[in-house]
Formats: C-alpha cells, structure tokens, sequence
C-alpha cells in the first residue's frame, strides 16, 4: 500500500525517442498533457525505495515495457510483457480515433459524450491492468496509474 503520499513521486519522466511510435496530433497532445500531469501530482512509490523523488524511463524492448526507475540510493530496471495489455491498447486505440473523427466531423454531443466515455472506461481498465502487474515492484495510486498507461500508449508497440 502506499505510504505517506508526496514523499514517493516521480519528478523527471523520459521517454526513450527510439521506443516513441508515430503518434497523431491529438496522441501526442494526450502525452504530452499526461507528463505534465504526472509531474504535478502523482504517488509512485517502488519496492524497497526510499522516501524520496524517482526519474522514470519508459522505453520498449523485445516486446516487453521497460521501466527505468532511479531514487536516491536505488536503481531498478522493472521488465513487464506487453501481452496482457494488448486487447485494451487495440481497443482503446480504436475508441480514440472514433472520438477525434466524431469531433472533427461534428458528430452529435451525445456520440461523441458516448465514445468519450467508452474510451475512459477502457482507459480505467488498462490502468488497473498495469496497477496489477506491477503489483510487488510500484506502487501507485489510480490517476498515476491512468497516465502511466498513455504514456505507454506513446511507446511503439508491436504485437
């Protein structure tokens, strides 16, 4: 569980420029924003770290999500498969180019309202997929976990 919320967060995120995938201007606005939002306020708080501040990378390698995570005195290099994330990145991927095209062609408030909340749903989903696996390693609370997961969504994926 987490303890003493603000003495674990991450205060440096970096996204390694050769994992990035291509992204659409409204992607890569949602990263973007998702940074800025985790550096704001998040609660991240590693197996076995101290109370402190973390850097985090977020990178790709053999299909798996590498997670490179630096505190004071600690340094972890966490390695998750990305299968378990699969569906929801393919349907989460598919409900944000519905909501975007509902917008740009000035589809009826309650469609786009209705994709809008589809894509949050399974934008929960995918967080507690991610809270799940990194169960034992990172603790972290729900809206961390949501942004962590678009940011992994910024990542090339290939599956």
């Amino acid at each position: 569980m987490i303890s003493g919320a603000g003495t674990h967060r991450l205060v440096h995120i970096e996204l390694d420029e050769g994992s990035l995938a291509s992204l659409s201007p409204e992607q890569d606005d949602e990263r973007k924003v998702a940074i800025l939002d985790l550096l704001k306020s998040n609660c991240f708080e590693p197996e076995g770290g101290e109370s402190g501040a973390y850097s985090l990378k977020l990178s790709t390698a053999d299909n798996r999500l590498v997670l490179d995570i630096a505190g004071p005195n600690f340094e972890r290099r966490l390695l998750l498969s990305m299968s378990p994330l699969r569906g929801v990145i393919k349907d989460y991927f598919m409900l944000c180019d519905s909501y975007y095209s509902a917008i740009r062609n000035a589809t009826t408030p309650g469609k786009v309202e209705a994709l809008d909340m589809g894509r949050r749903g399974v934008h929960d989903e995918a967080a507690g997929i991610l809270r799940e696996r990194l169960q034992g390693k990172v603790d972290m609370d729900e809206e961390t976990a949501r942004r962590l997961f678009t940011l992994v969504c910024a990542l090339r994926w290939r599956g």
